[in-house]
């Protein structure tokens, strides 16, 4: 049951099985998560996000009567998660785009480094998803025939930037993307939005680059890190839009337009056409944060966008990451709107005229919960680690996962023996099921969450001067990296206990609670304790916070 709280996130983990000191197993883990907000749509409204916690970066195709999404993942394993659709509103993943070693290594990078925001399209019966690998090579092109994959290895593109997207135009692709400026950039945050014609047969750029945007909207007042580019053409008129302002308070989403593919683009004097940047932030439950859209035509003739914003629990203290959220778009005097200066993003909406998508059985939206039985021998999709794994260093069998120790959190030199699910509510309930016997101090196996490899928290079975203990670390570091920040022990317990254990995690907005049962006995090692340090204000970063299990032998 979830406790009449005013926000918690319960995870619990129990550690069961036969386990030796190389191994650490466990058993079901089970989510049940609401919202803050309580927030109930009507019949035929739905309700925003549609898809919770870290799902940044959203970039929508339709083909025919079915919609395609693919959200950022930065250097989680496995990632660029792919998400269908038939009325925009209830999605299903169906894949994720980079599944393989092979495909991209992220070795030794952030947390927040690596696959930056992708952009998917669809052409001659083939998928394609152009992208970034931040400090990882840079721009690629991925393709598949099947969305749901497997997705090709890459095609490296030969040009700096973030944020491509492909523009089809007949038989023609042409890329735009975030780069620097052809000029000496005039303040920190200047950036220029270029295209550049792409040969998609040959797999290779051709033609010379154009600079489209220089700045953004309006050079004189130092607009920063216009990026996340799209070009659709409507009525005669190419329009250009791109997020403005950096991903966070000051977040926006504008648009230009030309009459030629290559310009002149003219602002649209209304911009930006989505914001919350000039709203009171002391405002009740507020959503903040919004831009980075794509728009999509509906086969109605109809306009919506998806686009991330974020849910702030107290100030902008947020600890699940940037969502996905959709708007209608309005057309006036050839300009489309997402959201008119001064509103809110809404809550709720009418949903889009579209059929029906069937109910997914494992819902992106509200109130859910799940329990994943490990009853096969994979992990599910949802499932990801840090950095791309060069061997395997978890097992699925018999309703056990078990883990063998890798690198300890922290060290951006390897791969921990860490897999987990996204916080997707701030109030939601998580059970499983160990038997670890930490051989020497230092061993430890239980629930971490983790923001980025210098800010995590780690709740479990440890051995400390000799002795077995039920113990809680915390590490409040940046995303960048901050070795110097110290891992601290917060409290532990000694543990004699025989058979299974079970860790729980409540949290609440910035806080955390810690409870563990074993032998039929409840207690709590630590109540409320603070976790803001969790949230991307304190920590940086552009991710959300993923829990689960986490084993290290030294």
């Amino acid at each position: 049951m979830i406790r009449p709280t005013l926000t918690a996130l319960a995870l619990s983990l129990t550690l069961a099985g036969s386990a030796t000191a190389q191994t650490a197993s466990f058993e079901r883990f089970t989510y049940r998560g609401r919202s803050l907000e309580q927030v109930k749509p009507k019949a035929g409204d739905y309700l925003n996000p549609i898809l919770s916690g870290y799902y940044p970066d959203p970039s929508v195709t339709r083909v025919g009567k079915d919609y395609y999404l693919v959200n950022s993942s930065f250097a989680h394993f496995p990632g660029l998660p792919i998400f269908h659709s038939t009325d925009l509103v209830h999605w299903t993943q169906i894949g994720n785009a980079i599944d393989r070693p092979g495909q991209l290594d992220f070795s030794g990078r952030a947390i927040s480094e690596a696959v930056f925001a992708p952009d998917i399209s669809y052409h001659d019966g083939i998928f394609y998803i152009v992208n970034t690998c931040v400090q990882c090579r840079g721009n690629f092109v991925i393709t598949a025939r099947n969305p749901a994959g497997p997705w090709s290895d890459p095609i490296w593109l030969p040009f700096e930037g973030i944020d491509p997207s492909i523009y089809w135009e007949g038989d023609h692709a042409f890329i735009v993307n975030n780069r620097a400026p052809a000029e000496p950039p005039r303040y920190d945050g200047h950036r220029a939005i270029w295209i550049q014609e792409y040969d998609w047969r040959a797999g290779k750029m051709v033609g010379e680059s154009t600079q489209l945007v220089n700045g953004g909207v309006d050079l004189s007042k130092k607009p920063v890190w216009i990026e996340g580019p799209h070009i659709f053409k409507k009525d005669g008129w190419y329009y250009l839009t791109a997020a403005e302002g950096g991903t966070s308070v000051n977040h926006s989403q504008v648009v230009l337009r030309s009459k030629q593919l290559r310009g002149p683009y003219a602002p649209f004097a209304g911009n930006p056409i989505l914001t919350q940047r000039d709203l009171d932030p002391r405002r009740p439950h507020p959503i903040s944060a919004a831009g980075h859209a794509e728009l999509v035509q509906t086969q109605n003739g109809d306009w919506w966008a998806t686009f991330l914003a974020t849910r702030p629990y107290a100030e902008d203290y947020y600890n699940i990451g940037r969502e996905t959220f959709l708007l209608p778009v309005t057309w006036r005097d050839g300009w489309p709107i997402i959201l008119d200066k001064g509103r809110t993003v809404p809550w709720t909406g009418k949903a889009p005229n579209l059929p029906a998508s069937p109910s997914p059985r494992l819902p992106t939206s509200g109130d859910f919960g799940y329990t994943d039985e490990f009853d096969g021998n994979r992990l599910a999709m949802q499932w990801i680690g840090i950095r791309t794994p060069q061997s395997p260093f978890y097992r699925v069998a018999n309703g056990r996962l078990s883990l063998d120790g890798r690198a300890p959190l922290g060290d951006r030199s390897g791969v921990p023996a860490f897999v987990g699910r996204r916080q997707q509510h701030v109030v939601a309930d998580v059970s499983t099921t160990v038997d670890f016997t930490p051989a020497r101090d230092g061993a430890r196996a239980g629930l971490a969450a983790i923001q980025n490899d210098y800010a995590y928290l780690f709740f479990g079975l440890t051995r400390i001067d000799g002795q077995p203990r039920i113990a809680l670390y915390a590490r409040e570091g940046k995303n960048t990296r901050d070795e110097a920040a110290p891992e601290t022990l917060i409290a532990s317990a000694p543990f004699r206990a025989r058979g299974p254990v079970t860790l729980t995690i409540y949290a609440r907005g910035g806080t955390m609670s810690f409870d563990y049962q074993a032998d039929g006995r409840t207690a709590t090692l630590k109540s409320d304790v603070d976790v803001r340090f969790l949230s991307t204000a304190k920590a940086g970063g552009f991710v959300g916070t993923v829990v689960g299990p986490y084993a290290y032998m030294p």
